[in-house]
């Protein structure tokens, strides 16, 4: 992530579902893993900019000590058991105008089923669906209203059916237009 495009982030300094702020801190599986799982089943997938006081938006940054517990083999072997499919995701290091160092992590969104939590742990729940809605503030939390359920449920019809098509196993638009064009509509 470049100079740029972390001042993107920080200048409008609103959450939304999409992006989270947290604090300045050293890598916590316990205080992450939830806003990742979640991040996981928006949209477009998620971000999370570590260093910026949470509701003030106060930058803040990390420093050198804090940036060597982000070590991204460590954080996948730590998220890991708790997804179910996999979650991914990659961490960047930038550095804002004012030379302060941030931690970004960009979580993928699920690329055919929803992310469900696969274990309990400090903050998460096995067998929940978490999710950051868009009809109230911004949060990492259970999934909660059918709305919510059906957006996410709709986008893994839809990556599903492109991977059957991708794979074979089902005609794209396209063939089966022809086929029904050369049965004559029979």
């Amino acid at each position: 992530m470049t100079v740029n495009e972390l001042e993107a982030l920080l200048e409008g300094s609103a959450e939304t579902p999409s992006l989270e702020f947290k604090a300045a801190m050293n890598w916590d599986k316990n205080g992450l893993t939830k806003d990742i799982l979640a991040m996981a089943n928006v949209q477009d997938g998620g971000t999370i900019v570590i260093g910026v006081a949470d509701g003030t938006f106060d930058r803040q940054g990390l420093t050198a000590d804090q940036i060597a517990t982000y070590n991204i083999d460590t954080m996948k072997d730590q998220v890991a058991p708790f997804a179910d499919p996999f979650v991914d995701f990659r961490v960047s290091f930038p550095h804002d105008g004012g030379d302060r160092m941030y931690v970004v992590i960009e979580i993928m969104p699920f690329s055919e089923v929803p992310v469900i939590c696969a274990r309990d742990g400090q903050d998460v729940h096995q067998g929940i669906i978490y999710y950051r809605s868009s009809d109230k503030r911004p949060q990492s939390a259970r999934v909660a209203t059918s709305h919510d359920m059906r957006d996410i449920l709709e986008r893994a019809i839809v990556r599903r059916r492109a991977k059957l098509v991708q794979i074979g196993l089902i005609a794209s638009d396209a063939i089966a237009d022809a086929l029904d064009a050369e049965l004559g509509g029979l």
